[in-house]
């Protein structure tokens, strides 16, 4: 089979809910990493043969294939076409894949995948609340099928995370301590310009704007759950937020006729489920399933991207691989950087290549907690 490869890989800074981005049309802040990724890769954005663009909650201004008008906002060939992918949180990762699988196929050679996520422009699940205009409380609870495999029980992601930390002992002091030391690594990321490679500015914002250097144990403590009588409360979970990103994935043929240098290879990609009302655990089951495939073991693993969607979501899966927590979100995750759901995935691996880069190491592993029970799962191999 054809080898994909990464050439770059950008991101726009990631800004807090009402923050700096905030009022960005969402096709404009795609473009914003769209026209980066073309400048900084040097390649000729009329050889792009496709763009894959991950996003959630298309609707309003992220609704008409937002791939699309992404790239036609960003004065990019009119001839290249889009597509918009939704996989939930994991949208962007599997953007990634998709790019990747067409390389790998033979089918394209030069692909953008990537993907975009105005929170403050359009509320987390604001698709399903647009639903009940027609009758539909949720995407369930009208379904005899579904009814009939998993009953009434409610499906919600806070739920979920409490679940998961009931069943793996994660107490809520575990999940702030966790939390902080989220903030701490972000926080000392950016004072170490670490992350100033691959963010590329909008505008006059050049900097992730979600960490708080004002966090701490005590404050964390002082707030109520979720939910009632629960341990997950608001300092533990992901932050809504605002930002895009994208890389260049193409074949070894392209790499040469336009005499630019990979950065990385796609050692692997899969995407494995779980349990949808537990929701959030299938990273667990994904990543032993690379491991497997590959042959590699949990310690040939350089760095670690689980996303942050909850702090019980990441504890869990450490508890689960055995991995070496010094490896795992280095420079923070989405508790401290944010979370833009369908930009996330292609964040996180622009994020992963430039610290594998940085550090030396050779594999990076993503994944990713998902909608449905789901979970992306790749491996980069750093070049």
């Amino acid at each position: 089979m054809a080898e994909a490869y990464i050439v770059d890989a950008v991101r726009t800074p990631v800004t807090r809910r009402g923050g700096a981005l905030a009022d960005i049309h969402s096709a404009d802040l795609g473009a914003a990493a769209l026209t980066s990724l073309m400048s900084s890769s040097g390649v000729d954005p009329d050889a792009v043969e496709d763009v894959v663009f991950g996003c959630v909650d298309t609707i309003g201004p992220q609704a008409g294939d937002i791939a699309r008008t992404a790239w036609l906002a960003a004065g990019l060939p009119q001839h290249v076409p889009g597509v918009t992918v939704d996989r939930q949180c994991g949208s962007s990762q599997q953007a990634v894949h998709f790019a990747a699988q067409a390389v790998m196929a033979g089918v394209n050679d030069v692909v953008v995948a990537g993907g975009v996520q105005n929170m403050s422009a359009i509320p987390i699940s604001a698709a399903m609340l647009t639903g009940q205009q027609y009758g539909f409380d949720d995407p369930f609870s009208g379904s005899v099928g579904w009814r009939k495999r998993y009953g009434d029980e409610p499906i919600s992601q806070f739920r979920s995370a409490e679940m998961i930390a009931e069943k793996w002992g994660v107490s809520r002091a575990d999940m702030e301590r966790f939390a902080l030391r989220s903030h701490e690594r972000a926080l000392r990321a950016i004072a170490e310009g670490r992350f100033s490679r691959e963010i590329h500015a909008v505008g006059d914002v050049d900097t992730d704007t979600c960490p708080r250097p004002d966090t701490s144990l005590e404050k964390m403590a002082s707030l109520d759950p979720l939910t009632p009588g629960g341990r997950v409360t608001a300092a533990v979970a992901s932050q809504i937020c605002d930002g895009a990103a994208a890389l260049l994935v193409m074949s070894e043929r392209a790499v040469a006729e336009h005499g630019v240098t990979p950065r990385a290879r796609i050692h692997h990609l899969s995407v494995r489920a779980d349990d949808p009302v537990l929701m959030l655990t299938a990273p667990i089951p994904a990543t032993a399933h690379a491991l497997e495939r590959t042959g590699l073991s949990i310690d040939d693993i350089s760095l670690f991207e689980i996303n942050e969607a909850f702090a019980s979501v990441v504890l869990a899966w450490l508890k689960e691989t055995g991995a070496d927590p010094e490896r795992v979100n280095v420079n923070g995750g989405a508790i401290a950087l944010g979370h833009p759901l369908g930009a996330t995935g292609a964040r996180l691996m622009t994020t992963l290549l430039h610290e594998l880069e940085r550090t030396g190491g050779r594999y990076g592993l993503q994944a990713m907690c998902e909608g449905g029970g789901q979970a992306n799962v790749t491996i980069i191999e750093r070049l």
